[in-house]
């Protein structure tokens, strides 16, 4: 069970696509890498109180990246996420420099939009995953 931000407050809040697969797995995996901080927190970006708490963050600029909201209340989106966990959980310290170059920010920004953009066709192809969708919406994830 990941750490849910109403029983913990004080920690930044991972918002994700809990209806992906690929998503999920990877939220799975930043938890088992927070173990020893226990600084995150998450919540689906289809959870309700997403929008209630954070109205700044459109849906539809959930759908395209994950964001962290620290405990500052400032909003850290797709790599710059990433690259804001490399600097917060230690054990992910190891890919800090090669995310921080110098010049490089622009690189990760645009493979992320990638990965993105493709997480549900990854997801099935490559993880044997289904997303969890309403309706026919994945027909919308999956074109491609």
């Amino acid at each position: 069970m990941l750490p849910d931000p109403d029983t913990y407050p004080d920690r930044d809040v991972v918002i994700y696509d809990g209806q992906c697969s690929f998503c999920a797995s990877g939220v799975k995996r930043l938890h088992q890498l927070d173990r020893f901080g226990k600084r995150l927190a998450f919540l689906s970006l289809h959870d309700e109180r997403t929008a209630e708490r954070y109205p700044d963050l459109t849906h539809e600029m959930l759908m395209q990246e994950m964001f962290v909201v620290d405990s500052e209340g400032n909003r850290h989106g797709g790599a710059d996420a990433v690259r804001y966990f490399s600097r917060r959980l230690p054990l992910l310290w190891i890919a800090a420099p090669i995310l921080h170059v110098p010049g490089t920010a622009s690189l990760w920004r645009h493979l992320y939009r990638f990965v993105g953009r493709n997480r549900y066709w990854i997801s099935q192809k490559f993880f044997g995953g289904k997303p969890d969708c309403d309706g026919d919406s994945c027909s919308i994830h999956l074109r491609r």
